[in-house]
């Protein structure tokens, strides 16, 4: 008597169609999973970024702070607010002991946030001989709260 045999390979057309490709419910499950992640991800990493343009900013104006002594140096004096820090790049009128440039780009030196730092001399705050700050992100001089000044 003739046994029959069962075979334990499916069809090939019901094993094609189940290697065509993801079904639209996977699809959508991954998406969700990626969006969650870049929502919780993201926002670290702007604010990870935000404070290094802050440290970028403090070193940068210890730096120019450091430049502007050795301007005193030769000059005897920092330069006045009118002057401001294109005094480090191009000789003031009347400067006869300008041994400059005393920074390396051929124009006034700009903060982590492409603006022009803020000078005045003489200073605003007590014990200064001059102010060099950044408005940080905004740009506003006016929000005091925002300036990163130097020590």
């Amino acid at each position: 008597m003739p046994r029959s045999v069962r075979l334990s390979v499916p069809p090939r057309h019901l094993a094609a169609r189940r290697e065509q490709g993801f079904t639209l419910l996977e699809l959508l499950v991954v998406i969700a999973i990626l969006g969650l992640l870049i929502g919780l991800v993201a926002p670290a990493a702007l604010r990870q970024l935000g404070g290094a343009r802050n440290s970028v900013a403090r070193q940068s104006i210890q730096r120019l702070g450091q430049v502007l002594d050795l301007y005193r140096l030769d000059m005897g004096s920092y330069p006045s607010t009118q002057e401001g820090l294109r005094a480090l790049v191009t000789r003031p009128d009347g400067a006869e002991n300008w041994n400059g440039p005393y920074v390396r780009e051929g124009a006034e030196p700009l903060d982590p946030w492409r603006h022009p730092y803020i000078y005045r001399n003489p200073s605003e705050r007590p014990g200064h001989d001059y102010d060099l700050c950044s408005a940080g992100s905004t740009g506003n001089a006016a929000n005091t709260a925002a300036l990163i000044c130097n020590p």
